[in-house]
């Protein structure tokens, strides 16, 4: 069957389940527009063309509608079923992403994902899967509203959606394959599909899609990025089996290699083409399908995102400024740190950060410590950016930075600019009640471990038995408490090129023991002995001495151990703190046997 013909029987099928066909289909118009069916076909045209079904059975001579024959005749281009990838947490999309999955937006009244699912209903597609990853429990009212099946990727931050699609393996067959914050003007979905293929349309401006080179047939000959105008992929697209087979034989192939763990689908694709079964480009008309990468082109769209998003972090920011939320613009995300995830916005011209909390960190932070720490920081003129936190949801607003570097852990130069805050901080006569313990609140963590999984800590206990050892040895040694920072890593030091030093990011603040900082950016440089002892004899100046050493040795240990338990609860949370990790118990076992054998 040509492609004209079955363009002819499909919209005839449609037309028998009271649907009209997508006119916003531009390979359908052109099939069945006259004059562009005489240009195509070898008899005379569209009437000629459906002359021929007629005589062949398919159409009926009387009425003109689908018969039994030509119901047949489409049979082998049945539409299984629908993969909706919904796993992913759109960090491009800040700040709204932060509260719910992409999909879930509201846009002209309706959720994406539950408009795309109706439409594939109303084409016939019950089939229904949708992956799951990113705050995934906010989907599953979908099964009970809808009948759709879930599949869940629990490695949704750490592989793209690649891992998505081999999950849904065994659902790959003659199916649709979408992205739940796709929002299509027209429903482009049908019972039947001629042939493999990715909707897309016509920009005349650069954009960040893959564009495309087809042959004369249509076929996708090239995938290509940054150009300036041409046909891009958008939207939907649809498998053919064999085409599946092959994709899923791919993408296995890649799992032991990992080439393709941090890319779109599309990019294993584009470099297997030649490969792979043929695959069509679907030319829509532009303005008909929509993918909001970012909020503000969301707002674009849909008015009602000017004025009223129905976020409580916009609402937060507005109440902060007191401001109108279309005073808030100028979106931009910025890489997750350990703990957090951050944004920076402009109002009025300036630019603000805003940071939201990680998942799991208010059983370990206490938001109204952090807060009495910020302000005293910002009174020492330690940090000056602060301007306000939440202590009960987490979330706090700081002056965005925009010049700044971090130390170089390998310059002597920077570490004397270090521990010149350092010992500033430390001789602040700012006392609080509060502040890290690191072997206590290792412990602490520990338990908070053990109650998900009693066996999971076996494997570090010897470890646990040195540390608690060098604690000990500490105790008595009279190095005394003050107010100290936590957390002194290169991320949170900003040099600035007047040559002031701001420390920023203060959860961990308190009255502690001064080697967690100094103990710390040790740990986070990776030094070895010498230069550790090079650093810390800097900090103490005259004061240097064996029993100072010692204690500041032990205590890089003791906080390489803390930072050990902390990473082994966050990922007991869902994060991936991928190297850090290792290196923290690499840190803390090497110094600690250091220290044990002396």
């Amino acid at each position: 069957m040509t492609k004209h013909e079955f363009y002819i029987l499909n919209d005839l099928y449609n037309g028998r389940q009271g649907r009209g066909g997508c006119t916003s289909d531009i390979d359908r118009t052109r099939a069945l527009d006259d004059q562009a069916a005489i240009n195509a076909l070898t008899d005379a045209g569209l009437i000629a063309a459906i002359n021929a079904l007629t005589d062949a059975g398919l159409i009926a001579r009387d009425t003109g509608a689908l018969t039994g024959a030509g119901f047949a005749a489409l049979e082998p281009y049945r539409v299984d079923n629908a993969v909706i990838l919904a796993a992913g947490a759109s960090t491009r999309f800040i700040p709204l992403s932060l509260e719910q999955p992409k999909g879930l937006f509201e846009v002209k009244g309706e959720k994406l994902i539950e408009r795309q699912i109706q439409q594939l209903k109303a084409a016939g597609i019950d089939d229904i899967t949708v992956v799951l990853g990113y705050k995934k429990e906010m989907f599953f009212y979908l099964k009970e509203k809808y009948g759709v099946k879930f599949i869940i990727n629990d490695a949704f931050n750490i592989k793209n959606n690649i891992e998505s699609l081999y999950l849904a393996r065994n659902e790959l067959k003659n199916t649709y394959v979408c992205v739940s914050d796709s929002y299509f003007v027209e429903n482009p979905f049908s019972r039947f599909e001629y042939q493999t293929f990715y909707a897309g349309l016509s920009v005349s401006e650069a954009v960040n899609e893959l564009y495309v080179d087809t042959d004369s047939d249509g076929r996708i000959i090239r995938m290509a990025e940054n150009r300036d105008a041409g046909r891009v992929l958008l939207g939907h697209s649809f498998w053919r089996k064999e085409f599946s087979d092959a994709f899923i034989a791919l993408a296995e192939a890649d799992r032991e290699v990992g080439r393709y763990h941090a890319c779109f689908w599309e990019w294993l694709v584009k470099d297997y083409l030649a490969q792979l079964p043929p695959m069509y480009y679907k030319e829509y008309t532009p303005g008909t399908i929509f993918e909001f990468d970012y909020f503000e082109e969301l707002r674009q769209f849909d008015t009602q995102y000017l004025s009223h998003t129905h976020s409580g972090i916009i609402r937060n920011i507005k109440l902060v400024f007191r401001c109108d939320e279309e005073d808030i613009v100028d979106f931009r995300n910025v890489s997750e740190g350990m703990t957090n995830t951050s944004f920076i916005f402009k109002i009025d011209g300036v630019d603000y950060i805003y940071r939201h909390p990680g998942d799991g960190t208010d059983s370990i932070i206490n938001r109204r410590n952090e807060k009495t720490s910020l302000i005293k920081a910002k009174q020492l003129g330690i940090d000056p950016t602060y301007i306000y936190a939440d202590v009960n949801e987490g979330w706090k607003i700081s002056r965005f930075v925009p010049q700044f570097r971090e130390p170089d852990y390998g310059s002597f130069a920077d570490s004397q600019k270090v521990l010149s805050v350092l010992r500033k901080l430390h001789a602040s006569d700012v006392k609080v009640d509060y502040g890290m313990r690191p072997w206590e609140d290792a412990l602490g963590m520990q338990k908070l471990l053990t109650g998900k999984d009693p066996n999971c800590f076996a494997p570090h206990e010897a470890l646990k038995a040195k540390i608690g050892r060098l604690y000990q040895m500490t105790l008595g040694d009279g190095v005394e408490k003050c107010f100290c920072h936590g957390d002194t890593y290169r991320p949170n030091w900003m040099l600035l090129p007047d040559g002031d030093v701001i420390l920023i990011d203060w959860e961990y603040a308190g009255f502690s023991d001064p080697g967690i900082d100094v103990g710390y950016y040790i740990v986070d440089a990776m030094y070895d002995f010498p230069d550790a002892e090079r650093f810390i004899k800097e900090y103490l100046g005259n004061g240097y001495d064996v029993s100072g050493r010692f204690h500041y040795m032990a205590y890089t240990a003791i906080i390489a151990y803390y930072w050990f338990v902390w990473a082994l609860y966050r990922e007991s949370c869902g994060a991936d703190m991928g190297q850090s990790l290792e290196n923290w118990r690499a840190m803390a076992e090497k110094y600690a046997d250091h220290l044990l054998r002396e």
